[in-house]
């Protein structure tokens, strides 16, 4: 192995001791993440700094420069082997190491927004339809409760209605407005 390592050139030399340290880092990396040891309990190093400000798109972080080095080195090896030269291997090698940052950066950014905050939007439940659980009082004298599926959810919430007669349990209703304190307005449907 040594005699292997001697006889290649510094510039070979450079590019296999790159990625021999990148590739190691790469999959303490790896280990690390299917193990759960990238919580924020250890410390997450991708963390923005100065404020809470969501995922955004994140190009310098551990992760991506770690993938950069590795896929830098590799893609240099390669064109060595394939017999480029010098500067074209650095070219080929930076564009990749760039690409696979870029791939990441991307890919952790779209993973992030699949999260869903969980808050219920009351504005969500306008013009749904729905079934009065709780009687509602005619002309708003008495709040009740109706099931309206709001953001892919059945969800209990109170009512009230400006119809002339109450709202009976099984009734079909449809939710026309929202108040400032979160009470659906509904109406009967026929």
């Amino acid at each position: 192995m040594m005699e292997w390592f001697q006889e290649l050139s510094s510039f070979q030399k450079t590019y296999w001791i790159i990625t021999g340290i990148s590739t190691i880092i790469f999959l303490f990396v790896l280990i690390g993440t299917f193990v759960g040891a990238d919580t924020d309990d250890i410390g997450d190093v991708d963390a923005e700094i100065d404020a809470d400000t969501g995922a955004g798109f994140q190009f310098f972080t551990l992760k991506n420069l770690v993938a950069f080095f590795t896929i830098f080195g590799w893609s240099g090896i390669a064109c060595l082997d394939a017999g480029y030269s010098k500067s074209i291997t650095i070219l080929v090698s930076l564009l990749c190491g760039l690409a696979m940052m870029f791939v990441m950066a991307a890919m952790f950014y779209y993973i992030s927004k699949l999260t869903s905050s969980g808050t219920l939007k009351m504005q969500n439940a306008l013009n749904s339809i729905g079934e009065v659980y709780l009687t509602v009082g005619a002309k708003r004298s008495k709040i009740g409760k109706v099931q309206v599926k709001v953001q892919g959810a059945l969800r209990e919430l109170e009512a009230l209605t400006d119809s002339e007669v109450d709202l009976k349990q099984g009734s079909v209703i449809k939710v026309i407005e929202v108040t400032n304190n979160g009470i659906l307005i509904i109406e009967p449907q026929n």
